[in-house]
């Protein structure tokens, strides 16, 4: 449960690789909803310099427009919303967004597809870990995916198997270490990698030079 709302909620969901879906498969899938929904009701949202403080404010309007935009496209689109996804008026006028959670939502929905780049959470039920992992696959990006899991041979099979850049098991997506290269796949990509020792190809540029003796 800390994994989902660190990697989906925390830093206001404005990390490029905080976690915007959740599979669960569908033994669990009800308790942890109700679960998840508990405790991300309790999250405090305000002013971010307080230390009783969770959640602090969007970026700026136009971050929290398009955090409204999608939730509304979420619900157009048919995903039940079970809390969330509000503005908070404030008389300091800062741009507080309650975290959302969605479910019932299904592959073709913009809230899953899309990078929102705010405190929107989708979770989508599957069947067992063989659907999830199908489903994780799913997407243009590839820059960091989770498994939380109790189950070795799982865990084994998804660092294999995921096509993302960065791989996290029973940690949130949204967290990374600054020895360690940095980058994904596919839209999540430029191809080279950053920090660590490839920090250095990463930031070269190559030169080649001929001379006639």
């Amino acid at each position: 449960m800390d994994v989902a709302l660190n990697g989906s909620f925390y830093s206001t969901g404005q990390r490029c690789t905080a976690s915007s879906r959740v599979i669960v498969t569908e033994g669990i899938h009800d308790a942890f909803v109700a679960r998840l929904a508990e405790r991300t009701r309790a999250l405090k949202v305000g002013d971010a310099l307080q230390a009783s403080t969770d959640i602090g404010p969007v970026v700026d309007s136009r971050q929290l427009e398009q955090n409204l935009s999608y939730v509304a496209a979420g619900l157009e689109q048919g995903a039940k919303r079970v809390c969330g996804g509000e503005r908070i008026d404030n008389q300091a006028g800062a741009y507080f967004f309650t975290p959302a959670l969605f479910t019932e939502v299904t592959p073709d929905m913009r809230i899953y597809r899309e990078e929102i780049f705010g405190p929107v959470l989708s979770v989508l039920k599957v069947g067992d870990y063989e659907a999830a992992l199908a489903a994780a696959e799913d997407t243009a990006f590839g820059l960091s995916a989770g498994i939380v899991t109790t189950s070795l041979r799982h865990a084994e099979h998804f660092k294999r198997n995921s096509s993302a850049g960065m791989v996290m098991v029973n940690l949130p997506t949204a967290g990374v270490d600054y020895h360690v290269p940095f980058g994904g796949n596919g839209a999540s990509s430029l191809g080279s990698r950053e920090q660590g020792t490839h920090a250095r190809q990463f930031f070269t540029r190559v030169k080649t030079t001929y001379q006639l003796a």
